[in-house]
């Protein structure tokens, strides 16, 4: 009798139960990254290596500039290196022919691959361009931005179903005490989340570098939460230097404040935004000593005319109009744009297609019609004003009323507390996928993992998230297959071309259910019951006249 007792007394003791969710915590720790090196030994058969190799070529680049501009310094050192790094975007640039430069690489993504090849370089000397296979410091980086997504999600779930104060649209969830429901329901979203299938072929088996992104666009999330819109304007620059795709659902944080006529919170997200870009490519855009004096100047005039007029947040305004100058002072004073012709321009219209491999979404059903990207879809005439609007430009409007009507959603839900919100935060990056045009399949893997938020919110949507991140990791292995074309793979790889269309359409489907929940008005369906306070009796009037003659 006294063995049955045993587990009882266990989960009593709050020490205990600590100690267990730090063993199952450390567990899940080490099983995912046990699980990514397995994966990364066990595809090397699939392997996509023009990836590694074209990284590899680029950071190369930057070392072979370095020695060109600086013959008689060491071509090892870090002073050849940055010279190499800042020169390559005009030298490519100068070198293209019809435009077409082969590099698409933002900025800090660059200097992350040009680094690597650093390091590569120096400790083997005589490895070939091509596909080097010394790409273990890329899956460390991979590593720790999968454990601080992970952590983000963790907050992000945290502070969002604290927010909402205990109303949820689960029955299980609802079971919960609502002190204890935030940091479950955290802890659950970032266990998923860690262990997203899709984010581990695509970051060790693959490998690619999407994972980036994620965390500068959590935090920018919690940052915008708790009220730190400049941080949130910072973190969305950088995390925009490093993979572009994030400035397509960067401007739902300025739509966001702008639907709850704070003007303020979205102009300090625009500041926080320029001051950050103007930063990281001042080097490009200030080329002499004038340029840098220029925009100093213009900073501290600024500041201290703010700091006069004692206005809020002098230092976000200031650093925002410090970046604007910056910007001015490059285009007026004969600074360098290529970065953004090079990494940003390029890039958006280097593959001219309604979708690149195979993707489940809208521009997938409608290359089935045969229609195609740059096909005139609609045209307008006025006098000798003519307008043509492509498919492609149809597309980016659609996409764009839909992430406005998202912001709209975040800020309804910002406002009531509904831990809605977080179905909001999720919900740009599946819409992107479900209907631009030019995706590559990878890209719903920022989807899938984003919409581990729904184990906060409710059972039904935390299905759709499974689902999301089954159709990622299909396509996915679909395209690893398709690149090797092995034989005894070409019956699951016609299997799954030919169940694309069915797929497109259930992935439309689910992110429409997700966009009804970002836009719906329902009070969740447990709410948490209003405090009643207990009405203290007001003395009677002969108690009340005795004391005064008393």
């Amino acid at each position: 009798m006294e063995w049955r007792h045993i587990p009882a007394r266990i989960f009593a003791s709050l020490r205990a139960r600590q100690i267990l969710l730090g063993i199952i915590l450390l567990a899940l720790l080490l099983g995912g990254v046990a699980l990514r090196r397995y994966s990364w030994q066990q595809t090397t058969h699939l392997r996509y290596q023009k990836d590694i190799a074209n990284g590899f070529y680029w950071g190369n680049q930057t070392l072979v500039e370095g020695r060109r501009l600086s013959p008689e310094e060491n071509p090892d050192s870090w002073r050849a290196f940055a010279r190499g790094y800042f020169g390559l975007y005009d030298r490519v640039q100068a070198s293209a022919y019809e435009d077409n430069y082969y590099l698409d690489y933002p900025p800090l993504r660059l200097l992350v691959m040009s680094i690597w090849a650093k390091q590569v370089r120096a400790k083997f000397p005589g490895v070939e361009d091509g596909t080097p296979e010394y790409v273990e410091p890329l899956l460390s980086v991979n590593l720790l931005c999968e454990l601080v997504t992970a952590a983000g999600i963790f907050l992000l779930v945290r502070l969002g179903v604290r927010r909402s104060s205990g109303a949820t649209d689960s029955g299980l969830l609802h079971r919960l005490p609502p002190t204890e429901r935030g940091w479950v329901c955290g802890l659950l979203a970032a266990s998923v989340a860690w262990l997203e299938p899709s984010l581990i072929l695509d970051a060790h088996a693959w490998p690619q570098w999407d994972v980036w992104i994620l965390p500068f666009y959590l935090f920018a999330a919690i940052a915008a939460l708790t009220g730190r819109w400049f941080w949130c304007g910072c973190l969305l620059a950088v995390g925009g230097m490093l993979k572009g795709q994030l400035l397509f659902v960067a401007p739902f944080f300025v739509f966001w404040p702008l639907w709850q006529k704070r003007w303020d919170r979205a102009a300090r997200v625009l500041a926080g935004f320029v001051a950050a870009s103007a930063l990281l490519v001042s080097p490009w855009l200030l080329r002499n000593g004038l340029a840098w004096e220029t925009v100093a100047a213009t900073a501290l005039i600024t500041g201290f005319f703010l700091w006069l007029c004692k206005t809020r947040n002098t230092w976000a305004w200031t650093a925002g109009l410090a970046g604007v100058a910056a910007f001015v002072t490059g285009a007026l004073g004969g600074g360098s744009f290529a970065w953004l012709k090079i990494g940003f321009l390029y890039g958006s219209e280097r593959y001219p297609y309604l979708f690149i491999s195979s993707c489940y979404n809208l521009p997938s059903l409608l290359s089935y019609w045969n229609l195609s990207l740059k096909m005139p879809f609609w045209s307008f005439q006025l006098g000798t004003f003519h307008l043509v609007l492509t498919l492609q430009w149809t597309l980016r409007l659609v996409y764009l009323g839909a992430l406005v009507l998202c912001a709209f959603g975040a800020a309804r839900h910002a406002r009531t507390r509904d831990p809605r919100l977080l179905i909001a935060i999720a919900a740009p990056w599946l819409i992107m996928f479900a209907l631009l045009a030019q995706m590559q399949e990878r890209y719903l893997l920022w989807g899938a993992v984003l919409s581990a938020v729904a184990l906060g919110v409710s059972v039904r949507l935390t299905v759709l998230h499974f689902l999301f991140s089954a159709m990622s990791v299909t396509m996915i292995t679909y395209v690893l297959l398709l690149d090797k074309k092995l034989g005894p793979t070409l019956t699951t790889i016609d299997f799954l071309e030919r169940m694309r269309p069915m797929a497109s359409w259930l992935l439309l489907g689910c992110t429409a259910i997700y966009f009804r929940e970002v836009l719906s008005n329902r009070a969740p369906i447990f709410r948490p019951h209003p405090t009643v306070h207990p009405i203290e009796e007001e003395p009677s009037l002969a108690l009340a006249a005795a004391s005064e003659e008393a």
